[in-house]
């Protein structure tokens, strides 16, 4: 399972590092950082950061990185 941020979207609000700090991390600068595999036990955590997340800028893939959708 991923994590895709629209750095477009993204505001560095930091909600989704307080649902899911082993996915998330904001940078001293404000950057969000994004584990780039989440394992399926952290799937709750992660579906709470995508839904809390006030601008919308998350999204959860279960296929990794050019894998099948």
């Amino acid at each position: 399972m991923r994590v895709e941020v629209d750095r477009q979207r993204c505001e560095s609000n930091g909600l989704c590092v307080l649902s899911a700090p082993e996915v998330f991390d904001l940078d001293d600068d404000g950057v969000l950082h994004v584990a780039s595999y989440v394992d399926e036990s952290l799937r709750a955590d992660v579906e709470d950061a995508v839904s809390s997340c006030p601008v919308q800028a998350l999204a959860l893939r279960d296929a990794p990185i050019g894998g099948a959708s």
